[in-house]
């Protein structure tokens, strides 16, 4: 016989779990049915639907779901519950452990002060801590004065917890911009390894129009001020740009792919059916002997890499140079080659910019670097002076002689000036050289390349010569058999002189070397982000 009270408290927990359950459905209710509807006529996806589809399916386990602010009633009883704007947790992408943390633009615009910044510091520092590669779904507005008044006071902008020039140093992080990224939002995707913008549907600026119009007086959209164009193209503050949300996504994903998991490890061996000692006898004649015509430096990689594995960063950025992740032999590796068809293939500012970044990239995650090397040196003239090129080059430099990663440099047409002489590390930290140096039988190298050489030292001599062009080109033929590549194997200022088509073959063995060594230096570097 039961005579326990009715109004005695119940054993179990079933209020405290009914709760529970009320907060998570209002958690994945998100900013309300209709502004997820509003969202998904623009053609875009929730924050919770990226994680899903971005994830190995099922495999999200959301962090801080119980974030927000709950209203309640006189009594103390819950009345209703609006969650943070933040959606964050681990997962795996292909078997591998992650932390990915969206902004949800349904709830205040996605305003990184609306949020509980505990929320996504947490993330970051969860990935930090657990060396776990971070991914960023960002969709920021920024701050918001509205929330001033809320607050009651102001605060000194900053977050003291949040570890992003340390984890730069940790683990790969991936940034993508889904809408207008402002303030904190386009500092979040700058502090980052690698990011992508959509195509007409992110922005990413300091502040926006209405900002600038108050601050400058100046009218701009918002594409003007900071579109996809405008920072993969001029700015360079954004890798690359994508069609669509899926496929920021999948560059992402692919991204990550030639990417450890953090500095103590080294990328994954992908498993290939391309033959390591694969000759392509189409590489014999990729090189025009007139040197004023130019080539396809894309083809030479896709045919010296293995098919398939060409991951290209920043392609509409400094364009004369051309960085990607590929793989040899199924080895992950960071390869830059010159592109003739834009500045001659010239150092300028922004490929000097592009350099940098790309060999601490590599040197970070310890990826060995081919570079396929047809530099006719620093650009010259007026707007390259005014630009800095000369200070991005010694920049540059400066990031290839501290790389500590195997590189060898394949020197397939030019090699003149101070930026011919970064093809590779001359001494590196260790105080050896790192730099395996070779060299196609089309190669030619030097402090000047021969026609401007002779133009300036035998100006008066050929001004007076009966025939001007014919004594120019006497002189230039001249000089032009010391420039031989072999005269310089002789001496060994190249390990070797390999015909092209057998080039694939001898990096292959090459990168399997690499490894080996690399495994022996695992572990962070002294710097993280320049």
């Amino acid at each position: 016989m039961n005579d326990r009270p009715a109004d005695t408290e119940p054993t179990g927990w079933e209020p405290e779990l009914a709760q529970l359950r009320r907060r998570h459905d209002a958690a994945r209710a998100m900013g309300g049915e209709e502004a997820i509807t509003r969202w998904h006529d623009e053609g875009r996806l929730t924050a919770r639907e990226r994680i899903e589809a971005f994830l190995d399916a099922g495999s999200f386990q959301e962090l801080g779901a119980l974030a927000g602010k709950g209203r309640y009633r006189a009594d103390g009883e819950l009345e209703s519950f609006t969650p943070s704007n933040c959606v964050m947790g681990t997962g795996e992408l292909d078997a591998r452990r992650l932390v990915v943390v969206a902004d949800d633009f349904t709830l205040r615009g996605g305003s990184s002060e609306a949020t509980v910044s505990d929320k996504w510091v947490y993330a970051e520092r969860m990935a930090y801590e657990f060396r776990m590669p971070l991914v960023r779904f960002v969709d920021s507005a920024g701050g918001s004065v509205k929330l001033l008044e809320q607050m009651g006071r102001t605060k000194i902008p900053g977050y003291a917890l949040w570890p992003f020039v340390q984890l730069l140093g940790v683990t790969p992080v991936a940034s993508i911009a889904f809408g207008s990224c402002a303030g904190l939002g386009a500092a979040r995707l700058l502090a980052s390894h690698f990011s992508v913008m959509i195509r007409a549907k992110s922005y990413v600026f300091a502040a926006g129009p209405p900002v600038v119009r108050q601050g400058l007086g100046q009218e701009v959209t918002k594409e003007e001020l900071g579109g996809a164009s405008v920072h993969t193209k001029a700015s360079g503050c954004i890798n690359n740009a994508a069609a669509d949300e899926r496929e920021a996504l999948d560059q992402v994903r692919r991204f990550l792919s030639y990417m450890p998991r953090n500095v103590w490890a080294l990328p994954d061996r992908v498993a290939t059916a391309d033959d390591a000692g694969r000759h392509e006898e189409g590489l014999n004649t990729i090189i025009p002997r007139d040197r004023r015509k130019g080539f396809d430096p894309r083809r030479i990689l896709q045919l010296v890499c293995d098919q398939g594995s060409i991951f290209e960063m920043s392609p509409s950025f400094g364009g004369s140079l051309v960085t990607v992740l590929a793989r040899l032999d199924g080895h992950a590796v960071g390869a830059m080659i010159n592109n003739p068809a834009v500045m001659g293939g010239a150092l300028t500012r922004a490929a000097a910019q592009k350099m940098e970044r790309f060999v601490d990239l590599c040197d970070t995650f310890h990826l060995p670097v081919v570079n396929f090397v047809d530099q006719p040196g620093t650009m010259i003239g007026v707007e390259a002076e005014r630009a800095g090129t000369l200070l991005a080059a010694a920049r540059a430099a400066c990031a290839i002689e501290q790389a500590s990663v195997p590189w060898v440099s394949v020197v397939i047409r030019r090699a003149f000036g101070l930026a011919g002489s970064m093809l590779g590390p001359w001494h590196g930290p260790s105080g050896t050289s790192l730099n395996h140096r070779f060299a196609w039988p089309s190669a030619r190298w030097g402090s000047i390349p021969i026609e401007g050489g002779v133009a300036a030292a035998y100006r008066r001599e050929i001004a007076a010569a009966p025939d001007p062009e014919a004594r120019r080109t006497e002189l230039e033929q001249r000089y032009h058999h010391y420039a031989s590549p072999f005269r310089t194997a002789e001496a060994f200022g190249v390990v070797d002189i390999v015909e092209p088509a057998a080039t694939r073959a001898l990096l292959c063995g090459w990168v399997r070397d690499a490894y080996e060594v690399t495994r022996t230096q695992l572990g962070p570097r002294a710097r993280t982000m320049r």
